[in-house]
């Protein structure tokens, strides 16, 4: 996403998820899910249409959705990171769970790796959804 009509682009973003989960329906629990660049979506998404779960891996919490008052988040969340990324960073992840922990109830994972989707990430999204 470029900063050229970004506020438009993120509104628009959000509406198009929004009638997507409409027209799929809500017989099943509702979870975002959102890797890298993707986060900041999912972390929208949540923000706008209520969710069971939010599922984040190497991405942070966009300034829009930390500025949100009330803040609007899923009961439950899980936040993973590779040990080893460069991008998202421990310094990062710590800034969002001081953010988020008094709002939802969030889990971490760090593994080890770097900017990545691992076996044991998948892992952790499997028995995260088991509770959902």
């Amino acid at each position: 996403m470029t900063r050229l009509d970004r506020e438009h682009a993120i509104r628009d973003n959000i509406e198009y998820v929004r009638r997507v989960v409409a027209d799929v329906g809500a017989s099943t629990p509702l979870v975002f899910l959102g890797f890298s660049q993707g986060a900041a979506m999912a972390y929208r998404a949540a923000a706008h249409i209520p969710a069971d779960g939010l599922i984040v891996l190497a991405g942070d919490l966009p300034p829009d959705v930390a500025a949100q008052d009330p803040v609007q988040v899923p009961p439950r969340v899980l936040i993973a990171r590779g040990k080893k990324d460069e991008w998202f960073t421990d310094e990062k992840l710590k800034k969002d769970l001081n953010f988020l922990r008094p709002v939802s109830q969030v889990q971490t994972l760090a593994f080890d790796g770097g900017h990545e989707w691992t076996a044991e990430f998948r892992s952790a999204v499997g028995t995260f959804l088991e509770v959902v």
